[in-house]
């Protein structure tokens, strides 16, 4: 008889299918009688008739799933940090959200995902000296004693999050939108194997898989969704940034931002996100305290 986690594992390594089509799938591996996919061969005939259903594509899929590659990569991957929404391991504030990632993969210490608060931080990827002042007045030691810092190991903002919680003595937990084996920015890959080994990275795409531009909205969601708060740094009008701000306001949670010089471009994002009733991130007590939007 097949596990619903690994079935989920070799869903996740087949291209082709989608998100939506992988939320359809997981609907029907909870609800289905274990019968209904005693082999691969009865497994691949359900999710055709369900992408289709759903009027999905499922022409690539379904070449995938057989393909030698898929079932080497699947063995190898069983063998290597991973786990599925099904697992008790996996976040509850995760579940929450819209499409969550069906299997997460990571390297480092799994339980920081259930050492919650999570504080997320988002920002430019290049950041302006203000930005990290206001990160350095902001971010001390109290806040990474209270939170774990997620953030995406981008450039700029993000790369500073995650310093500053190194060295505040914080735990910190590194979203990524590649496969964990890759190293994007290039310039991170110290840190990146740095936060893998005493820290958490953690990625829902296979290894290998590069930094497709639709990875990283992706991605967003997931950071959005682990943290109680989030905090915009600077972001510029429609950035990839704000795109999490929405999102973490979906899920309900709390939203601060650093304001900045109305005559600077980078902080329009920021500003505007106050002015919609963001709280303002002033001091370092503006993250320690109850924050409502």
């Amino acid at each position: 008889m097949l596990i619903r986690d690994e079935i989920l594992l070799r869903i996740k390594l087949c291209p082709g299918i989608g998100l939506r089509g992988e939320q359809l799938t997981l609907a029907w591996l909870q609800t289905a009688e274990s019968a209904t996919f005693s082999t691969w061969d009865l497994v691949l005939e359900h999710i055709i008739k369900i992408l289709q259903a759903a009027r999905l594509k499922s022409e690539r899929f379904q070449t995938a799933f057989f393909a030698t590659k898929t079932i080497k990569e699947w063995e190898e991957q069983r063998l290597q940090g991973w786990i599925s929404i099904l697992s008790p391991k996996y976040p509850a504030q995760l579940r929450e959200i819209y499409q969550p990632p069906i299997i997460l993969f990571y390297q480092g210490k799994l339980d920081l995902l259930k050492k919650a608060p999570c504080l997320g931080i988002v920002g430019a990827r290049n950041c302006s000296n203000y930005a990290v002042a206001a990160m350095k007045k902001t971010l001390d030691h109290r806040v990474t004693s209270q939170y774990v810092i997620v953030s995406g190991l981008a450039a700029g903002v993000d790369t500073l999050g995650h310093q500053l919680a190194l060295a505040f003595r914080g735990q910190t937990i590194a979203v990524l939108g590649t496969g964990l084996n890759r190293f994007y920015p290039a310039a991170n890959q110290s840190l990146q194997q740095q936060l893998a080994s005493n820290q958490l990275v953690i990625s829902e795409y296979g290894r290998g898989q590069g930094p497709l531009p639709f990875h990283f909205v992706e991605r967003n969601r997931i950071i959005a969704g682990l943290c109680q708060k989030l905090l915009v740094v600077e972001a510029r009008q429609k950035s990839g940034s704000l795109i999490t701000a929405s999102l973490a306001l979906q899920n309900g949670r709390d939203v601060l931002a650093i304001p900045g010089a109305i005559t600077n471009h980078a902080s329009v994002g920021c500003n505007e996100l106050i002015a919609a009733g963001a709280q303002p991130c002033l001091t370092t007590a503006d993250l320690l305290g109850r924050v409502v939007i």
